[in-house]
């Protein structure tokens, strides 16, 4: 049965009641290009969300990386020279909660001169493919919302000075979002509502944007997947993929010691004797505050949303099938009589895959820890706890000038 079909649809079938015929042709067409096989996992929620038995997992520590730096840097060199590392900005947001009405990576973190998040994570690509003396191919990932404005500023800024050629663009897909009871919503009269598909879509959506080829072409072996909002992390790190290929692991990430018990991270940890992430709300105070016998906290390491993935792993996960979370979300739509509506609660689902799991996919990950001072300045707010204030802190503090 088609979904415009099915009588619980009440939305759909509100709007096609009202439509013109042209604008239910519109419609239908739109409505068979979408995947509705997500609503199967509205009744499955629950056990997605179960977790197993977690146990602590030991990281490779800022001493032993001090202590092995000039073997990790050779093993990290000679995999970007000889073009096997690839990297992946997650870029789709916009920056509303900077006062920003466009793409988050066009916000001005200078303060006597501009200066661009999207220029500075260049930036520091470009201070490890200066010391390669090759260039990294880039993979950006937008939205719908913002893919014509993101691809525009780079354009407008001449990349920034990285070559054109190894910058690609891919928007993330979007999901239908639902109401409680698994009836798709409509944004307008002849739009579905609808909801980027989580931070672990990120490969699938490269997949389905036909880029699977050209990382084929260029022999690409590893990926290091980061997000727009941290300025300062180091992207495609010779140390970290080094260190990676050196304990022979399929996946690394990169956290920060906690600077507390109970700080809002998630923490790399295994689950069911595989690599995941516990996330700050699903841990036990006991867990929290557990200790080693050096007095270190036990899960004592947040994830950076910076990780390293084998290629070759991530095509076998794609097709694997990712787990679905559905989330409860205010989702605005346009109710049955017309009118458009902006809940002020939850009012549905979204449907969202998350890297968290694509990380417990993985058969192991190494913990890979960087100075939060050096590599962790995210901006999320514009005052107070990972803002813009703080972010530009932190960059004066590490010599960058603003």
């Amino acid at each position: 049965m088609k979904i415009w079909e099915d009588d619980n649809q009440k939305y759909i079938k509100a709007m096609m009641e009202k439509n013109t015929t042209e604008q239910n042709e519109k419609l239908t067409k739109r409505l068979e290009e979408i995947d509705f096989s997500v609503l199967e996992h509205i009744e499955r929620k629950e056990t997605v969300n179960e977790r197993g038995v977690f146990a602590p997992l030991d990281a490779v520590e800022v001493s032993e990386i001090e202590a092995r730096g000039a073997e990790f840097k050779e093993l990290g060199l000679k995999a970007i020279r000889e073009g096997k590392v690839g990297a992946v900005l997650l870029a789709g947001g916009q920056g509303t909660r900077l006062g920003l009405d466009r793409p988050k990576g066009t916000l001005n973190i200078g303060v006597a001169k501009e200066l661009y998040l999207f220029e500075q994570l260049l930036r520091n690509l470009m201070d490890v493919t200066d010391e390669a003396g090759v260039y990294v191919p880039l993979y950006i990932m937008t939205s719908n919302i913002n893919n014509a404005d993101t691809t525009a500023f780079f354009e407008e800024h001449d990349y920034f000075g990285y070559p054109k050629d190894y910058v690609k663009f891919f928007v993330q897909e979007m999901v239908p979002a639902c109401d409680y009871e698994g009836r798709i919503y409509m944004e307008s009269q002849t739009e579905v509502a609808m909801s980027p598909n989580g931070n672990g879509g990120w490969f699938s959506s490269m997949v389905n944007a036909g880029l699977l080829s050209d990382i084929k072409e260029r022999g690409i072996e590893w990926i290091n997947v980061f997000a727009v909002d941290n300025c300062l992390q180091r992207i495609a790190d010779p140390m970290f993929v080094g260190a990676t290929i050196a304990y022979g692991c399929e996946s690394g990430a990169k956290v920060v010691r906690k600077a507390a018990p109970d700080e809002r991270v998630g923490v790399l940890c295994t689950e069911d004797g595989k690599p995941s992430i516990a996330e700050y709300y699903e841990m036990t105070e006991e867990m929290s505050t557990a200790r080693k016998e050096n007095g270190d906290l036990k899960y004592g390491f947040g994830v950076i949303l910076n990780y390293l993935f084998s290629e070759k792993k991530l095509e076998q996960i794609a097709d694997a099938r990712m787990p679905i979370h559905v989330v409860e979300k205010k989702i605005p739509y346009m109710d049955v009589d017309g009118t458009f509506v902006k809940p002020e609660q939850p009012n549905g689902y979204k449907f969202e895959t998350l890297v968290l799991d694509m990380v417990h996919m993985m058969d192991d990950c190494i913990p890979y820890e960087v100075v939060r001072e050096r590599e962790f300045a995210p901006i999320k707010n514009l005052h107070g706890v990972d803002s813009l204030d703080s972010a530009r802190e932190l960059m004066k503090g590490c010599g960058i000038e603003l």
